[in-house]
């Protein structure tokens, strides 16, 4: 490993290099060289192959600018968005309280 290899679980790292190679696939069907797309996200190529191999070690600033490049920023946004959290949302529904009562209101009483 290297000194400072980001250690991610098997499916992210696989979800990232899927990740890199659509920004790849996005940035050729534009027709952007590589020495372009560097230079308009002020990026190295370096880094920028890295960001299209999916390398964990790239900050996600990097990967926010060369989406920016792409006209790709309002998906990135949406990556944790709620409405797409079916977990989270299952989660919220299950203690959503039963009834809802009005502070300060008395119950009715009954004539008995």
């Amino acid at each position: 490993m290297k000194p400072f290899e980001v250690t991610i679980p098997i499916p992210a790292r696989h979800a990232l290099r899927k990740f890199g190679a659509d920004i790849r696939n996005a940035r050729r069907r534009r027709r952007i060289s590589t020495a372009v797309m560097a230079e308009r996200a002020s990026i190295s190529r370096m880094t920028l192959n890295k960001v299209e191999k999916g390398d964990p070690n790239v900050a996600l600033g990097i990967y926010a600018k060369v989406l920016f490049v792409l006209g790709a920023t309002d998906r990135l946004a949406e990556l944790a968005d709620a409405k797409h959290d079916s977990v989270g949302l299952s989660l919220e529904d299950e203690i959503l309280p039963k009834r809802i009562r009005i502070p300060g209101a008395k119950k009715p009483r009954g004539t008995g």
